[in-house]
């Protein structure tokens, strides 16, 4: 059995983009996983990023921290849906620099529903079926690769490791609408490659950005979460 680490990225910069940088407190965020990773000791043999930059700094933090930087592998497969398109298209077609940064995740919910809703019919370059069929394709690529109790780590964004999370729980629809919005930055969610296939361990993981790393707590691009008494 192997061990396949998903690591969302780092809070992004504002106003948001599809190809948006860390924010300071990004990189913050993405030195506290890697130190929590660090203290679990993962057997660790393989590691994946996707393409954006924001997926590739927190990728280059965390494996610095690991010592394993040479390791990691880029991959487009990884990378999150186009919000930009499915805003334009299936949203109010509001610039979103024009956004209160509070609001956009109601209405980005809004426009992923109309965009699975769609299904291939839609109008977005690529469809809701098109980006299931893509993140799949790479977990199944990165679990191949595992031996026996070996781990892997993919750094990736929020609604890539929902849909993967409902996937694995047979409903990949509401993995992206129902799980999507409560993904924190930096969280970790840990699936497992067994002889029956895939099964998911945990979803979210964030301990490790409570208590005195609270501050730092953030999900979606911008929305902060309360903090914590701890």
């Amino acid at each position: 059995m192997g061990v396949v680490y998903l690591i969302t990225h780092g809070q992004a910069s504002f106003p948001d983009n599809v190809d948006a940088r860390l924010s300071a407190g990004g990189v913050e965020q993405a030195a506290v996983v890697g130190a929590e990773l660090l203290r679990r000791t993962l057997p660790l043999s393989s590691a994946r990023s996707g393409t954006q930059a924001r997926q590739v700094k927190t990728a280059e933090i965390v494996l610095d921290w690991l010592g394993h930087a040479a390791l990691v592998e880029y991959d487009p497969r990884w990378n999150e849906y186009d919000h930009t398109e499915i805003l334009r298209l299936h949203g109010d077609d509001a610039p979103q620099r024009d956004l209160d940064p509070r609001a956009c995740p109601e209405i980005l919910d809004a426009a992923l529903t109309e965009w699975v809703a769609a299904g291939a019919a839609g109008p977005c370059a690529e469809t809701w079926p098109a980006f299931v069929a893509r993140v799949e394709g790479a977990l199944r690529d990165v679990v191949s690769l595992l031996e026996m109790e070996e781990s892997a780590i993919v750094f990736t964004s929020g609604g890539v490791i929902s849909t993967l999370a409902g996937l694995v729980l047979g409903t990949p629809e509401a993995g992206l609408l129902k799980l999507n919005p409560v993904i924190v930055n930096c969280g970790i969610t840990r699936l497992e490659s067994t002889r029956n296939g895939v099964t998911l361990l945990s979803f979210n993981e964030h301990a490790h950005l409570e208590g005195r790393a609270s501050r730092l707590l953030s999900h979606r691009a911008h929305r902060q979460l309360p903090r914590t008494t701890a």
